[in-house]
């Protein structure tokens, strides 16, 4: 089986973004974005999807970090999955928190696409502003051209439901993007072609 790995860069005006992804990693990861609640949260998406994640980016503000960040990470999981033969392609994970409680499903399908409900009850999350997690999930979705549902409950803390929706996001992805044995060499589905 050829390695799924993937390296992308993205440069604009206003940010710097490089993204080293191991789609069949141990869950290591070294990411700098400046932000750190952010960070926390996208070291959840390595350990718990077990991906090994190399980032760095720098940028003017937070928005468009977090936005170039989630298009160069959903470019790297499309350039990594090549042709998707093989793979699982939907899964989903639910995963508690102490009070909060997410689900997340996904289908490696081509057909990029999102639904979120995520309520947050403050604006802020430690530093991070809670509207961007909607946001990278959305934009992290279209570039992967995946379907993404992703459902948390409302609750008191949201420190707690943003880490559980990363969390549950890695564990969906990792079930999505294993190999089936069953179907080595296979595209999983009946057009025998998942667009890239």
């Amino acid at each position: 089986m050829a390695e799924r790995k993937a390296i992308v860069t993205r440069e604009t005006a206003e940010t710097n973004v490089r993204v080293e992804l191991n789609i069949d990693g141990s869950g290591q990861f070294e990411i700098t974005t400046s932000i750190k609640m952010f960070d926390h949260l996208l070291a959840q998406l390595a350990r718990h999807g077990v991906f090994d994640i190399k980032l760095s980016a720098s940028g003017d503000d937070q928005h468009h970090i977090i936005e170039d960040v989630a298009i160069s990470l959903g470019k790297a999981f499309n350039q990594a999955l090549g042709e998707k033969q093989g793979i699982t392609r939907m899964a989903h994970a639910v995963v508690p928190m102490d009070e909060a409680l997410a689900a997340v499903a996904v289908d490696i399908g081509g057909r990029a696409y999102s639904v979120v409900e995520a309520p947050f009850g403050s604006v802020n999350i430690d530093d991070l502003e809670t509207d961007l997690v909607r946001h990278f999930l959305v934009s992290f979705a279209s570039e992967a051209r995946i379907n993404l549902h992703a459902n948390v409950l409302p609750g008191p803390n949201d420190h707690h439901k943003a880490e559980a929706l990363f969390k549950a996001l890695g564990r969906a992805l990792d079930s999505a993007t294993r190999i089936d044995e069953r179907i080595v060499g296979r595209v999983p589905s009946t057009k025998e072609v998942i667009e890239s």
